[in-house]
């Protein structure tokens, strides 16, 4: 399925789903899958990162490598507005990779999970042979709802919703995609404090992203160029607002919610993040920018493994 793109691969395979709803409300699409089990529900994730693809482990480290992997799979519970419990991770380690290192790697995970009390209960270690790959690790992660908080999915934008972003976006090259905090406390209080209809975390840049929530909606969306939030490296670039559209790997959450209860979010001095309006739910089916009173439509371009 080389060059097919990886949302139409995503598209085939939940096509071929066999999941019946009754067991699992959510499914493939969204940041999580939703379980019914018993009385109750968990929801899992899993996320597959690769030395040279998400991270440079010669000049990252092993303990920062760890730290990501673990923070990127948090940033998913933090997109549906549930709460991380627990994880298990599996490696795959190069020729070489040492004990010390593996020591390094368990630190990060730990550091990661300790943020939100995500506890590693497990996983697999395997390793190359001859030279014959470079490190590879996944991370599996189960999370709970929150009281009164119903897991958000992609698929609920409504046409004049305000389109928001928590923090700066862009650049995160520079350093953020190996250091940041996953959005897991301010999600919640999001979803707390409004009606949130449709939310995920940016992973591979704002436009793609947003694009993501618009097909699943059946809406599309104006941004607005002067209000999109720039991060100190996406504005030192030569296109710091390309940067901050298509860069990716900013984990902030993007959410949309009605006009009213944006205004209700904006006055929240509990949400540490803070939060910006950058656009406007559409009927129109496509992704534009405003600038000023010009108008275009966007590619929808970005990070795509396939």
């Amino acid at each position: 399925m080389s060059g097919q793109g990886e949302d139409k691969v995503t598209s085939w395979f939940a096509q071929q789903s066999r999941a019946r709803e009754e067991r699992f409300p959510i499914g493939i699409g969204d940041d999580m899958a939703q379980v019914n089990m018993g009385g109750g529900s968990v929801l899992v994730t899993t996320d597959m990162l690769l030395d040279g693809v998400h991270f440079d482990l010669a000049s990252a480290g092993a303990e920062q490598v760890g730290y990501k992997a673990m923070a990127a799979s948090l940033s998913d519970c933090a997109a549906m507005a549930t709460r991380p419990v627990c994880a298990v991770v599996a490696v795959a380690l190069p020729t070489g990779f040492g004990e010390d290192k593996l020591k390094e790697l368990h630190a990060g995970i730990v550091r990661a999970g300790d943020m939100f009390d995500c506890t590693l209960i497990g996983g697999d270690i395997t390793a190359w042979r001859d030279n014959a790959g470079r490190f590879v690790i996944n991370v599996t992660m189960l999370s709970e709802c929150v009281d009164c908080v119903e897991p958000v999915k992609r698929s609920g934008a409504k046409v004049g919703d305000a389109v928001c972003v928590t923090g700066e976006l862009g650049g995160s090259i520079a350093g953020k995609h190996l250091t940041f905090v996953p959005r897991v406390e301010e999600a919640i209080e999001i979803a707390r404090a409004a009606d949130v209809h449709a939310m995920m975390d940016v992973t591979d840049g704002l436009v793609k992203d947003l694009s993501r929530i618009c097909a699943a909606s059946g809406v599309g969306a104006i941004i607005e160029a002067e209000r999109v939030p720039m991060t100190h490296a996406a504005k030192e670039g030569n296109d710091p607002l390309e940067a901050a559209l298509y860069d990716g790997e900013d984990f902030e959450l993007l959410f949309t919610v009605s006009a009213e209860d944006y205004e209700t979010l904006a006055g929240e001095q509990s949400i540490k993040a803070g939060i910006t309006r950058v656009g406007l739910i559409t009927d129109s089916g496509r992704i534009e920018l405003q600038r000023g009173r010009d108008r275009e439509v966007l590619d929808v371009k970005g990070y795509d493994h396939l």
